[in-house]
């Protein structure tokens, strides 16, 4: 780590502590996340991350959001968790088609912080880190306008960004209907330049045969050019693993 790194990691946590907080349990990995998400500024990092302790402490009190409080969430088999891609990232595939718009919002903000804790979790190997990413694809196969849910896609977006900075190694869109551009257009316009740059919508062959090759045919389902079988998320059963909050 070069000087001026250590420098900014070094002022964002006198800003934390100005702040009336403390970095003492997190690494540099974590703290680094939120100083790339803020562009390096030290005093813009530590509001974030002073911001993302007091919603983790208020949102998720128990430091995960437990399947019972998801049921209907999960019940709907939307999410697969399918392993580990070729970059050492989870994946994880969202099936659109098996979503409706929640009538509850409250219970859909805890299934997306169950689903991303979850995900990030399976990529731990014994201890977390902090800098662990995740791989996403967006299956829109089979979509009818019931299942269009613009905002419930802006509400996912906002969590990542807010609450998960650097946890985005790329999200894949696959089988993307015609009528779902004008709706992507208009959910894109919530997305930060640094997540939308990880976006990729497959829409040719060659698109595909490179979204294979990242994710990995032994991890990716049959249906999308791999061997795989989908694995719903609530069957995945994870070890417990030291976690850094």
């Amino acid at each position: 780590m070069d000087q001026n790194h250590q420098l900014k990691l070094t002022q964002m946590k006198n800003s934390v502590q100005k702040l009336g907080s403390s970095t003492d349990s997190y690494g540099n990995p974590t703290l680094e996340r939120f100083l790339i998400a803020r562009s390096m500024d030290p005093n813009k990092a530590a509001k974030m991350f002073v911001s993302w302790q007091k919603w983790r402490a208020s949102f998720v009190p128990l430091g995960f959001i437990p399947d019972s409080q998801v049921v209907d969430q999960l019940e709907a088999k939307k999410a697969f968790l399918q392993g580990i891609s070729k970059d050492g990232c989870p994946v994880l595939i969202i099936k659109a088609s098996n979503h409706y718009p929640a009538k509850d919002q409250p219970q859909f903000k805890k299934f997306v912080v169950h689903l991303l804790d979850k995900v990030l979790a399976s990529g731990i190997k014994v201890k977390e880190v902090g800098n662990e990413k995740m791989m996403g694809v967006i299956d829109l196969s089979n979509l009818g306008y019931k299942n269009v849910d613009a905002r419930g896609l802006i509400t996912g977006f906002q969590f990542l960004q807010a609450y998960y900075p650097e946890r985005l190694a790329k999200l894949y869109i696959v089988n993307m209907p015609w009528f779902f551009v004008s709706v992507w257009k208009m959910v894109s316009r919530f997305l930060e330049k640094a997540t939308l740059e990880k976006v990729v919508i497959v829409s040719n062959e060659e698109e595909k045969n490179q979204f294979i090759r990242d994710v990995g045919e032994d991890i990716l389902p049959e249906e999308f050019g791999g061997q795989a079988k989908l694995v719903a998320l609530q069957d995945v059963i994870l070890p417990p693993v030291e976690r850094i909050d």
